[in-house]
């Protein structure tokens, strides 16, 4: 810990007897600064209004005794206001926890200042105890170094009423010395009062953020969920009714086809749900497909149309760009998710999918000649009456920047429109340049 943070953690105005009514948020690094700040003005302003005074309460004083007194508090006070300036780090701890160093610097001035008189710089050097007591301490130390201060200057006063000038120049002074105590204590309570605003604020964003990080885990694990998990339950029970209205007059071979196929839906949903589990507890990253993008895409569009029966084509594009491995594997959710659905809703015999890239990003098109949705009906609609493959395909266009529509072809059917953006050719270099330096 260095030196200012050391003192930004002592500052705390439980330190000394004189507590503060508002307490200081001792986390906050800018109002304790500022406040140190301050402090350090005020006492190089008594530093200087003691250098300039002090000729003058040198010139007044006896010889001898008296003198050396003034002489000695001159020095004491000069070298009490320097060392909180050039020291602050480490004295500023000691003044908090000890505000009768603070009484004693008062009554160097005070000997200085009778000395002297009202009308001289010195005069001009108490104004600084009570801001300073302000500062440090409150209300009740500004109360206190005030009512302290008063005393003095009306103790000098007394010794120096026969010159003319006197009066208003103490009372000038009186109230500047109210005025920098009130200034003072203000100046702190705001700045305490802010930070404690400034930490709630930050507070509530760090918990909306959290919130919101929470929210978002919980609908990217529905998404993969229904995607995999739901879905192959769903085939599971299709073969679980196949298999029990086949039972009664079947044949054994066909019961065991029959059942090898539950098996096999079960070992997959078993499979899938052990990969959401890992991926829960353990924040496995994403892997992209050996083949890439267009390999992946047709081998799974040559499985859904030998499973369903369903003429689907499909043209790789030419030349395709090396894409990120949560892109990848969103892209290929969807196309999934926007097959199954012309499967089990659309009663469609043909299904075509394009894939194209350009400067602009990427754009996939699903389109069938099924029965279409409703007319007028809008994807938030669909989202709404518990359509969740939907609503997951458009939150994986959303997570990469991209969107998601729903149309009629000429033709008839239904149509999955999906635009991405692509990052910059740079963008990974960039990346793996700033992880590197990090």
């Amino acid at each position: 810990m260095d030196t200012e943070d050391g003192a930004i953690g002592s500052w705390s105005p439980d330190a000394g007897y004189l507590a503060d009514d508002a307490p200081a948020p001792g986390s906050l690094r800018l109002q304790l600064n500022a406040l140190q700040a301050l402090c350090r003005q005020a006492f190089a302003v008594r530093l200087a209004a003691i250098a300039v005074g002090a000729p003058f309460a040198m010139t007044n004083a006896t010889d001898g005794l008296p003198r050396y007194g003034v002489l000695s508090a001159a020095v004491l006070g000069i070298m009490g206001s320097y060392a909180m300036l050039r020291d602050w780090d480490r004295l500023a701890p000691r003044l908090l926890a000890h505000p009768t160093l603070l009484a004693a610097d008062l009554g160097f001035g005070a000997i200085l200042l009778l000395t002297a008189s009202p009308a001289s710089p010195l005069a001009y050097a108490t104004v600084c105890t009570p801001l300073l007591a302000g500062l440090l301490y409150g209300w009740r130390g500004s109360g206190v170094f005030t009512g302290l201060q008063l005393v003095v200057l009306l103790t000098v006063y007394r010794a120096w009423e026969h010159r003319p000038g006197s009066g208003a120049n103490t009372l000038l002074i009186a109230g500047f010395c109210i005025a920098a105590g009130i200034i003072g204590v203000t100046l702190r309570n705001l700045m305490f009062r802010f930070g404690t605003a400034s930490q709630a604020l930050s507070e509530a964003n760090s918990r909306l953020a959290v919130a919101e990080a929470v929210e978002s885990e919980r609908a990217r694990l529905a998404r993969e969920m229904h995607d995999s998990v739901a879905k192959t339950l769903h085939g599971l029970a299709l073969a679980a009714e196949a298999l029990a209205a086949s039972a009664d007059g079947a044949d054994p071979g066909t019961l065991k086809r029959q059942a090898t196929v539950v098996a096999g839906a079960a070992r997959r949903a078993a499979a899938e749900s052990r990969d959401l589990l890992s991926d829960l507890r353990h924040h496995t990253d994403l892997t992209a497909p050996p083949g890439g993008l267009t390999a992946e895409l047709t081998a799974r569009i040559a499985e859904f149309s030998t499973r369903t029966g369903i003429r689907t084509t499909y043209d790789p594009p030419l030349g395709a760009p090396p894409l990120p491995c949560t892109t990848t594997h969103h892209v290929l959710a969807i196309v999934s998710e926007a097959l199954e659905n012309t499967h089990r809703h659309a009663r469609a015999t043909r299904v075509e999918v394009e894939l194209g890239f350009s400067t602009a990003g990427l754009d996939l098109h699903v389109r069938d000649d099924g029965t279409g949705l409703p007319p007028g009906l809008a994807l938030d609609d669909l989202t709404r009456t518990g359509h969740f493959g939907l609503q997951g395909m458009a939150e994986r266009a959303a997570s990469l920047g991209g969107t998601l529509n729903l149309g009629r072809p000429t033709p008839g059917g239904t149509e999955v429109s999906v635009h991405l953006p692509l990052p910059s050719p740079s963008a990974p270099h960039a990346s793996q340049e700033e992880a590197a330096h990090a």
